[in-house]
This record gives C-alpha cells, sequence and structure tokens, in this order.
C-alpha cells in the first residue's frame, strides 16, 4: 500500500488516451466505493468531467458488472432526476485476520459492506503454514453455495511486519514467524490472488475510508487485538510508512521502566504492559467475548478489576502523550481494546487521554473511539484487493 492509497483520487487531465480512461474509471468507482450511491450528476459535479464523459465511464463501469445504475427518475431520491450509481452487490474480496487465539475470515463487498464473518479459534499461536490450512478451509466453507457473486482477490491483515511488495510476512513476533511467505502460501492454497499487510495500517486505512477518520488530514491511530497493539499516522492527508513501511508501532512504545520483557527483545513496551488477555480476565471474559469487553468495563465494581484499568489507562496515557507530542494529530483514533480500555478508564474517573500533552499541541485535538469495531480489520484486508481493482478495474477483473 502507498501512501497515496489514503488519499481522494483526482481525475486525470489531458487527451482522451487509454490511460485517461483508465484514470477516470478509477475516479468514478473510487468515488462511488468510498461515498455510496451518487447520482451521475454528482459524479459529474465531483470529477470536474462532461456530462457524456461520466455517463460513457458509467455504462462502462456497469458493463464490468462494477457498479449498478438506477434509471428511475430520480433513482428513488425526491427532486434528483439523474439516475443514481451504486456499487454492484456481487463483487466482493475475502478478508483474513490472522490472530494468535483465532483466525478469522470474512467476505466484503465494495463499500466497505461485511457480508459474513466466521471466526475460528484455535488453542495458541500457529506456523504459517498451519494459518494459510485453517485460513483456507475457513474460506472455502464461507464460499460453499454462493452463487452470484465475484471474488477478486483475498486481502490478510497480518499483526506483524510485512513487506508490501509480495505479502512477505517479515517479522510476526506473537507467532514467531521470520520470513513467512504467507501471501504465496495462501495464493497457492486457494487459487485466489492475494495481497498481504500489516493489520495496525489496515484497520487505519479502513477508518480513514469509512470510519472515524474520514475526511481527516492528520491522524494517530492505536489498536489493540489478542496480538497486540499496532497503528499507523497519517500526515497532511497521506500515510507515514517510513523508510520500509514498517512505522506505526505504537506497541513498542517505552512506557515503564524496568517493565515486562516483550517479544521484540526489549522490556516496558506498551504491548507487553497492557494486554487484552489481562484486561479480560479481570472481568471473567474468554478471548472471543473481547466484544463486549468495554461494557464490562465500565460496569465492573471490582477491585482487582478496577486496579488493572487504573494502571493499564495510566500507561497508554503515556503513549498517546508522545505520540501527540510528535505527529501533532487533530485527531486520536482508538480501536480494539485500547477503545474498550478508554471508554472503562474514563467511566471510573480517569483523567483526560491528553491532559498530559504538551498545551498548545492538544488544543483542538479530538478522541475517538473507532467506528467500525470489530470489522475495521476484515475492512481494511478487503481494501488491499479492491485499491488494485478500483486502480484500473479491466485489468483487475482479468486478473482475478
Amino acid at each position: 500500500m502507498s501512501a497515496s492509497d489514503l488519499s481522494t483520487v483526482r481525475p486525470a487531465t489531458g487527451g482522451a488516451t487509454d490511460a485517461l480512461r483508465r484514470s477516470n474509471l478509477a475516479t468514478v468507482l473510487g468515488l462511488v466505493h468510498r461515498d455510496g450511491a451518487l447520482s451521475r450528476s454528482e459524479l459529474t459535479r465531483l470529477t470536474g468531467l462532461n456530462r457524456s464523459t461520466v455517463g460513457d465511464l458509467v455504462a462502462e463501469l456497469a458493463g464490468l458488472g462494477l457498479v449498478d445504475v438506477d434509471e428511475t427518475p430520480g433513482g428513488g431520491r425526491a427532486g434528483r432526476p439523474s439516475p443514481v450509481v451504486r456499487v454492484s452487490d456481487s463483487v466482493v474480496a475475502v478478508a483474513v485476520n490472522p490472530e494468535v487465539d483465532a483466525v478469522i475470515v470474512g467476505l466484503v463487498g465494495l463499500g466497505g459492506r461485511v457480508l459474513k464473518r466466521v471466526r475460528i479459534e484455535t488453542a495458541s499461536a500457529r506456523s504459517a503454514a498451519e494459518t494459510v490450512t485453517l485460513a483456507a478451509a475457513g474460506i472455502a466453507g464461507m464460499l460453499a453455495g454462493e452463487t452470484g457473486i465475484r471474488v477478486t482477490g483475498i486481502g490478510v491483515a497480518v499483526p506483524g511486519q510485512v513487506r508490501l511488495s509480495d505479502g512477505m510476512v517479515r517479522e510476526a513476533t506473537h507467532f514467531g514467524w521470520v520470513d513467512e511467505p504467507l501471501a504465496a502460501m495462501l495464493a497457492e492454497a486457494t487459487g485466489y490472488r492475494v495481497w498481504a499487510a500489516n493489520a495496525a495500517v489496515l484497520g487505519l486505512r479502513a477508518e480513514s475510508a469509512f470510519g472515524a477518520g474520514r475526511g481527516i488530514d492528520d491522524l494517530v491511530y492505536m489498536i489493540g487485538g489478542a496480538s497486540g497493539i499496532g497503528g499507523g499516522v497519517i500526515g497532511g492527508g497521506r500515510l507515514l510508512t517510513g523508510a520500509a513501511g514498517y512505522a506505526g508501532e505504537f506497541g513498542h512504545t517505552f512506557v515503564l521502566s524496568d517493565g515486562r520483557h516483550c517479544s521484540c527483545g526489549s522490556s516496558g513496551c506498551l504491548e507487553a504492559e497492557v494486554t487484552q488477555a489481562e484486561l479480560l480476565s479481570s472481568v471473567g471474559l474468554a478471548s472471543a467475548e473481547a466484544g463486549v469487553l468495554a461494557d464490562r468495563l465500565v460496569a465492573t465494581g471490582d477491585p482487582v478489576a478496577l486496579a488493572v484499568i487504573e494502571r493499564d489507562y495510566g500507561l497508554l496515557q503515556i503513549a498517546v502523550r508522545n505520540a501527540v507530542n510528535v505527529f501533532n494529530p487533530s485527531v486520536v483514533v482508538l480501536g480494539g481494546f485500547l477503545a474498550a480500555l478508554y471508554r472503562g478508564g474514563r467511566a471510573h474517573g480517569a483523567p483526560e487521554l491528553l491532559a498530559e500533552v504538551i498545551h498548545s499541541t492538544r488544543d483542538g485535538v479530538t478522541v475517538s473511539e473507532a467506528e467500525l469495531a470489530a470489522d475495521q480489520l476484515i475492512i481494511g484486508a478487503a481494501e488491499l484487493v479492491f485499491a488494485e481493482l478500483i486502480a484500473d478495474p479491466a485489468r483487475a477483473l482479468a486478473a482475478a
């Protein structure tokens, strides 16, 4: 994923070349994908193209089966005579998110719609080969009996460092994986094209496109799950990737002297000190019940649980303080169990998360919980596939 993938697609200008046509197709499909149903007149206004050009582009996308066009007067919209363009319900991507306690498989439609979601429980971390076997079986089961859909590929959200060019997992410490060609292995097992990237970055991508980060140019995102804590940063409307694409490892922010040993080899890292497993245990929940963690943390009156919340909230506050002081965002988005911890801490009287940030830096900064909840990584993984489709629809469909 390049930084520009998170930027608004703008129409190309110039002569009527094939490259221009492909660029304009991508612009129109991208708008309908991100913004939902749009009338042809709205597409004309948003792209700056003329009406006949937009009509031709919409007709081509409809011919490819990527959009549906409602030709009824107003498309069901009062006072709007222009036909309404919507993404097709038949075009889907498969999404996979391996965690230490499960493999999650989803089916996602254009527009970020999660159609199906399957969680395959596992006893512990697995080898890459075992993960591929479980994922392939889950995908086959999920697609069994499905008719009238077109699978355009598989996206994988990996809790580790992934080389974007080929989906090689360079390091996933919670699994013990080093240099595992996960994307290639899953492609061989399923017959589909596969893309893979860091899970937290994909969560950021999903929230930026469809959730709490929508339209935000300067954003810090942090997410916690069974496999640890990660995140990402958008600055000036562009994803900050770093030299090798590994930026945003907020889980390895140093938060405690003489702290616990971390899987990265250091100690006192945020993800070693603040864990989903410990928070779940404090309120008597199993790993599969993480979806109700926030409610339990808010409701608890147990002194042991309250002590865990207070400690973990304080350490999260240190990590967020560092991130905001360094990156100066306008919004901090928290996902996964970090959102649950934030809500639980505030419910029990914890100070504002940004209370210790430099005063001038924190002015105007808001803290938000991720809007896509448990679906953010699945939607983000699907975006890997859809980015390829949107960039060149005809070529991507031919290759799928």
